[in-house]
C-alpha cells in the first residue's frame, strides 16, 4: 500500500510539474518544486486511498450518503437538544435531527421541566440526557431530569453572581432556619439571614418558641437572594437579609455617628437589645419594612454592670438611643451615652486608702466584682483574698453578701477601681488600738524627746539658779560672819570693860 501511495504521489507530482510553465527554471528550483508537489500530492493521495477503503467497506448508497454527510453518534450520558414532535399519555417524542427520534417516558412528563415546572408541549425545545442509544422500540431513550438539574444549578449560580432578587416559598422550618425551594431545588435559609421583620425575637431565648415563630412562615412567599449554590455538595443557601440590603444601604446613608434616634425595642437577647426606628426620609411611614434596626449591646444599656438585659429593657418599650457606629448596614446604638456618667464624680466620694462596704455582684476566675453603691463598682483581684490559692473565691465570699474592702486604685476615666478584700467585719478595735498605740507611742517618743530637751533646759536653769542661790548664800554667810565678828568684838570689849569695872570696884573696896 505504501509503494502504491508513493507511485500515485509521484505520478501526480510529475503531471503537475510538466503542466506548469515554471518547471523550465534551474535544476535547484525544479528540485524544490518537485518536493513541494510531492508533499501536496501525498496528502491528496491519502484522501483518495481513504475514500477507496471506505467504499470497499460499505459500497451501498447509504454508505455513500453517510460519507457525504458525516456525523458523530452520541454516547450514553451525552446531552442532546431537540424539539417535541408528538405526545402520548406516557411518552413524549423528540426530533433529534439526522440521529433519529428520542423518547421521554413516565413521571418526568407529568412533572414537567425547568423553573416553575413548565409542561412539555409540541414544538418545545428541550435538552435531555441519553439513557439508551436504542431501546426495544428502536428509539433513543432520553431523560430530562438530569439535564434540567444541570440547567437549574447553572441558573442558580448566575442568580447568585448577579445578586438577583427572587421569590421563594417556605416549605418547612427547623430550629436553625427555614427550608425553601428555588428552581425546583431545595435550599436553606439560616435564621441569621432573615430580615428584622421576620427575625424571631424571643425574650427568654427559648428555642421551642423560636421554632414556633419560624413554623408560622411555612407556606409564605419571601424575597431572597442566592447566597451559595454548590452543585457538587448539593448545597443551596439563600438570604432574605441580602435581598433587602441595597434598600437598607440607601436608608443608612441618611444616618451618621452621633445622631439621636427614637425607636421601639423589637427584641431582647442575652447580648443586648434590638431597636427598630425609621430613617429621616421615612419618619411618617407606618410600614414595618421601612424601619431600620440597630443593636444596643449589653455594655451600652447602662453604666452599671448588667447580667441580664431583660431586667433593664422590655420588648415594645419606647427608647431614645445614640448612634455610636455604622458598619455597612449594621447600626450600633447606645442608651447609656444619653445618661450622666456617675464615674465623673467618683473622686468626690471615694479615695485610695478608704475602707468601704460593698456587695459582691459577680465572681469569676480572676476575682470579684463589687458594688459600693448603685452606680460604682470595683474589682477585687483573686490575689487579694486570704487563703488563695488553697481556697477558691466562692469559699471565701458569697454573691449578694456585703463585705469590707480597701480601695487600692481609682481610674475614673477608664471606669476602673481596684479593691482589696478586708473581711465581713470592720477592722478590729485591737487593730485600731494598735494604730492608736502606735500613734501614742510616736507621741510618747516625741514627748520624751521634748522632755529631754526640757530637762536639759531645766537643768541648765537649775544650775544657774543654784549658782545664784549659792552666791546669795555665800553673800549672806559673809554678811553673817561680818556681823558676828562685829558682835563678838563688841561683846569682848564689853566683857573687857566689865572686867575692868569689876577690878576697879575690887580695888576701891580694898582701899576702903
Amino acid at each position: 500500500m505504501i509503494s502504491q501511495l508513493s507511485f500515485i504521489s509521484y505520478e501526480i507530482a510529475i503531471k503537475r510539474i510538466m503542466t506548469d510553465n515554471k518547471s523550465t527554471q534551474t535544476g535547484i528550483d525544479l528540485d524544490q518544486e518537485i518536493d513541494a508537489a510531492l508533499e501536496g500530492a501525498g496528502k491528496e493521495a491519502e484522501k483518495k486511498e481513504k475514500a477507496l477503503i471506505e467504499e470497499e467497506a460499505d459500497p451501498t448508497v447509504m454508505g455513500r450518503l453517510l460519507r457525504k454527510s458525516p456525523f458523530v453518534l452520541p454516547k450514553e450520558g451525552d446531552k442532546m437538544t431537540g424539539k417535541v414532535i408528538a405526545k402520548e399519555n406516557l411518552a413524549v417524542y423528540v426530533d433529534l435531527g439526522t440521529i433519529g427520534t428520542g423518547v421521554v417516558y413516565g413521571k418526568e412528563i407529568k412533572d414537567g421541566f425547568g423553573e416553575g415546572r413548565k409542561k412539555l408541549g409540541l414544538g418545545d425545545e428541550i435538552t435531555a440526557t441519553v439513557v439508551d442509544l436504542e431501546n426495544e422500540d428502536g428509539y433513543i431513550e432520553l431523560s430530562i431530569a438530569e439535564a434540567v438539574r444541570e440547567q437549574a444549578w447553572s441558573d442558580l449560580r448566575k442568580k447568585r453572581d448577579d445578586r438577583v432578587v427572587i421569590s421563594t416559598k417556605i416549605l418547612d422550618a427547623n430550629k436553625g432556619g427555614l427550608i425553601v425551594e428555588v428552581n425546583d431545588m431545595v435550599g436553606f435559609m439560616p435564621v441569621s439571614q432573615l430580615t428584622p421583620e421576620h427575625y424571631p425575637r424571643v425574650e427568654d431565648g427559648d428555642k421551642n418558641k423560636i421554632l414556633e415563630i419560624l413554623k408560622s412562615y411555612i407556606g409564605k412567599e419571601m424575597s431572597v437572594c442566592v447566597l451559595d449554590a454548590n452543585e457538587e455538595e448539593e448545597k443551596l443557601i439563600v438570604s432574605e437579609k441580602i435581598a433587602f440590603r441595597d434598600r437598607e444601604k440607601e436608608a443608612v446613608k441618611e444616618l451618621k455617628k452621633g445622631d439621636i434616634i427614637e425607636g421601639e425595642v423589637s427584641g431582647v437577647v442575652d447580648f443586648g437589645a434590638f431597636v427598630k426606628f425609621l430613617p429621616p426620609s421615612r419618619k411618617d411611614s407606618t410600614k414595618e419594612e421601612d424601619k431600620l434596626e440597630g443593636l444596643v449591646h449589653i455594655s451600652q444599656l447602662d453604666w452599671q454592670l448588667i447580667d441580664d438585659p431583660r431586667k433593664v429593657v422590655k420588648a415594645g418599650e419606647k427608647v431614645q438611643a445614640k448612634i455610636i457606629s455604622i458598619d455597612d448596614t449594621r447600626i450600633s446604638l447606645s442608651i447609656r451615652e444619653l445618661k450622666n456618667d456617675p464615674w465623673m464624680s467618683v473622686a468626690e466620694r471615694y479615695k485610695v486608702g478608704d475602707v468601704v462596704k460593698g456587695a459582691v455582684n459577680k465572681v469569676n476566675h480572676f476575682g470579684a466584682f463589687v458594688y459600693l453603691d448603685k452606680d460604682i463598682h470595683g474589682l477585687s483581684h483573686i490575689s487579694s483574698f486570704p487563703g488563695f490559692p488553697r481556697k477558691a473565691i466562692d469559699e471565701i465570699i458569697s454573691i449578694g453578701q456585703e463585705y469590707f474592702w480597701e480601695i487600692m486604685s481609682l481610674e475614673p476615666k477608664e471606669h476602673r477601681m481596684g479593691l482589696k478584700f478586708i473581711g465581713e467585719k470592720e477592722p478590729k478595735k485591737a487593730e485600731k488600738a494598735e494604730k492608736a498605740e502606735d500613734g501614742s507611742a510616736k507621741k510618747k517618743e516625741e514627748s520624751k524627746e521634748d522632755l529631754k530637751k526640757k530637762e536639759k533646759i531645766e537643768k541648765k536653769d537649775e544650775k544657774k539658779t543654784t549658782k545664784k542661790a549659792k552666791e546669795k548664800d555665800e553673800k549672806k554667810e559673809d554678811g553673817k560672819k561680818k556681823t558676828t565678828s562685829k558682835e563678838t568684838k563688841v561683846e569682848t570689849e564689853k566683857k573687857k570693860e566689865k572686867k575692868v569695872t569689876t577690878e576697879k570696884k575690887k580695888v576701891e573696896k580694898v582701899k576702903k
